[in-house]
């Protein structure tokens, strides 16, 4: 009986150490295998410590060596990549723009005749005004006679004849240098030819020019107005004077 109780008390001592046993595994295995519920990350401890990162602690590129590209080829880039169509389009307003800043460049009038060199010389030659007759002659050597003054003097221009609302041209390249009305000539234009010669255009009306504008040989100036009183017995014409250097010439000389 004593053997048999010896032996229960150590089967029931070696149970007991064997559940107690088997506890302590279960909690160490329970220790060790725990899992963190989120992915664990090198450096992520630093990330999570640390303040939001600054401006200041953002390093910042060195300057590149590569050259800006303009504006307008960026824009023609983006829109040849969405559509080529645009692109024609665009390159073809951009050309037409060109021709247009060509074209006010070399184009006529005020503007273009800034670049007329103005070089007159004495074997330069001039267009007529208007297309007519002489009427009364250049003479400042002697008098000639005037009908509708009815009385001989000298006249220092050309009186030509035309047709009233005919258009008058400008005789040579030259910069107007007076537009105004006289009793005699009525309205009348002056242009300065260069080297000291200058023309004068008398008896018209709906002057084309204004004063400091740069005309070109052959360039509108104005109409053929109604003679005035002074030449009404002549009828409607053009009074055309040259002068060189302040003193009437011969327009004779120098008109094709």
């Amino acid at each position: 009986m004593f053997k048999d109780k010896l032996f229960l008390v150590m089967l029931v001592l070696g149970l007991l150490t064997i559940v107690a046993a088997a506890g302590v595994v279960t909690m160490n295995r329970g220790d060790g295998q725990e899992q963190n519920p989120y992915v664990e990350m090198q450096g992520q401890e630093d990330l999570l410590a640390k303040d939001p990162v600054s401006e200041s602690q953002i390093s910042v590129a060195g300057e590149s060596n590569a050259r800006p590209v303009p504006e307008k080829t960026e824009e023609k880039v983006v829109k040849q990549e969405t559509n080529p169509d645009t692109v024609v389009q665009e390159k073809t307003y951009e050309s037409a723009g060109q021709k247009t800043e060509e074209a006010q460049a070399a184009g006529t009038g005020k503007d273009a005749a800034k670049a007329l060199v103005l070089d007159f010389a004495e074997t330069s030659r001039i267009g007529w005004p208007v297309e007519g007759n002489v009427v009364l002659d250049y003479s400042m050597d002697s008098t000639i006679y005037f009908p509708t003054l009815d009385q001989y003097k000298c006249n220092p221009g050309l009186v030509i004849q035309g047709e009233v609302s005919g258009p008058v041209y400008a005789p040579a390249n030259g910069r107007v240098t007076a537009v105004g009305v006289n009793e005699e000539i009525g309205n009348y234009l002056t242009l300065d030819l260069g080297n000291g010669y200058s023309a004068l255009c008398g008896q018209l009306k709906e002057v084309a020019a204004v004063e400091g504008e740069y005309l070109e040989k052959g360039q509108l100036l104005g109409y053929v107005a109604e003679p005035t009183k002074y030449y009404t017995v002549e009828g409607s014409n053009v009074y055309f004077q040259m002068n060189y250097q302040g003193a009437s010439i011969d327009p004779l000389d120098y008109l094709e």
